[in-house]
C-alpha cells in the first residue's frame, strides 16, 4: 500500500504504508508512485478555498495525468473520489446519478470536468469506478465542521442559515471506506460506473448539529439565522477573503441536500452503519481527544481547522 500526496503522511498507520511525498502533477514521480500497484484510489484535490488556477490544475489536469499514468502502466482499476458538488444547487431531491451535473464555482466545475475525464478513460479500457460522496466526517477530518465542534466545546449556541429544518445528509468516513472497498474488489462490469454514497439514516441539519451540542453538555441550542441576509453577508465576506465558507456551502446550507444511495445498495451491497448524528459525535470525540494538538493549526485542507476570518466574531453573540 502506498500513499502519494503533497502533504506529509502524519497518520498512525505510517509505519505500515509506503509513503511517497510529492505532487500528483510531477510526472517524474509517477514510476515510483505506480510501482507494484494494482488499484488506485484517487482522492487528491485542491479544495474550494484554493485559487481557481490551483483547483483546475490539480483537480482536472492532475486527474488526467493520474488516469494516463494508470492506463500506460496497466493498472487494474482506478477509483475516482468525486463529490456531490457536481449536482450544483439542485431543484429536487433525492438526487440520482443520472441527474444533470452543474458544478458551482471552480471546485464544482473541476469535479464535473474530472468526471468527464474518467468517462473518457473508461472508453479507452480502464476500469474507473466513480464515487460521489456526501460531505464526510471522521478522524483527522475537520474543515468547516471544526466551527461546530469549537462552539460546542466552549459552550456557545451554534448558528445555521434558515430554520435548520432542511434535510441534510452526511457520511461517516468508515462508510465511505466501505464503499471504496466494494468498488475496489467487486466485479469489473458491476463497479465500472458512478455511485452516490451517503448515510442511510439522516435528519434535519438542526437535529444533526444539536446532537453535538447535546454531547457537549452545556445546554446550548442550534439558532436559525434569516437565510437571505446571511447569504448576502457571506458572499461579501467571501469576496474579500474574510470567510472560510465558499459558495456551494452557504448557498445549499439552508436547503435540502440528500442523494439516493439505492444504486450503491443494490449494485454494490453498500450498507452504511452510521447516521448523521453518529458520524458527527464520533468526529467530535476525536476532536476532543486531539484538540490541543490541532487548535494552533489553520489552513485550507480538511485535515486542519479552516481560517475563520470574520466568522470569529459570531462567537460574541452566540
Amino acid at each position: 500500500m502506498r500513499s502519494y500526496d503533497v502533504a506529509p503522511f502524519a497518520y498512525p498507520e505510517a509505519d505500515r504504508v509506503s509513503v511517497l511525498t510529492g505532487d500528483i502533477r510531477d510526472s517524474a514521480l509517477h514510476d515510483a508512485a505506480f510501482d507494484g500497484i494494482d488499484i488506485v484510489v484517487h482522492c487528491a484535490a485542491a479544495l474550494p478555498l484554493a485559487s481557481r488556477d490551483e483547483i483546475m490544475s490539480t483537480n482536472v489536469e492532475g486527474t488526467r495525468q493520474m488516469l494516463e499514468a494508470a492506463l500506460e502502466r496497466g493498472i487494474e482499476r482506478f477509483v475516482h473520489i468525486s463529490s456531490t458538488a457536481v449536482y450544483g444547487i439542485p431543484d429536487h431531491h433525492p438526487l440520482v446519478e443520472t441527474d444533470p451535473m452543474q458544478g458551482v464555482g471552480p471546485y464544482g466545475e473541476s469535479k464535473v470536468l474530472a468526471e468527464g475525464l474518467c468517462s473518457a478513460y473508461r472508453d479507452r479500457g480502464l476500469v474507473v469506478p466513480v464515487l460521489r460522496p456526501k460531505s464526510f466526517v471522521g478522524p483527522e477530518r475537520l474543515g468547516a465542521f471544526e466551527l461546530l465542534y469549537d462552539f460546542a466545546y466552549e459552550g456557545h449556541n451554534f448558528p445555521v442559515l434558515g430554520s435548520g429544518n432542511n434535510k441534510y445528509q452526511l457520511l461517516d468516513v468508515e462508510d465511505l471506506s466501505q464503499a471504496i472497498a466494494l468498488v475496489a474488489e467487486g466485479e469489473a462490469e458491476v463497479v465500472n460506473d458512478t455511485f452516490n454514497i451517503g448515510a442511510a439514516a439522516f435528519g434535519t441539519m438542526r437535529e444533526s448539529f444539536q446532537s453535538v451540542l447535546d454531547r457537549a453538555g452545556h445546554g446550548k441550542r442550534v439558532i436559525g439565522l434569516p437565510a437571505t441576509p446571511a447569504i448576502w453577508t457571506l458572499r461579501a465576506l467571501e469576496a474579500v477573503h474574510l470567510s472560510p465558507l465558499y459558495k456551494w456551502i452557504y448557498e445549499t446550507a439552508a436547503k435540502d441536500s440528500f442523494v439516493s444511495i439505492d444504486k450503491a445498495v443494490e449494485r454494490l451491497g453498500y450498507s452504511p452503519r452510521h447516521s448523521n448524528s453518529d458520524a458527527l459525535i464520533r468526529n467530535y470525540e476525536w476532536y476532543l481527544a486531539n484538540r490541543d494538538r490541532i487548535s494552533a493549526k489553520a489552513g485550507v485542507s480538511h485535515r486542519v481547522p479552516w481560517k475563520r476570518g470574520a466568522l470569529t466574531l459570531i462567537k460574541l453573540v452566540m
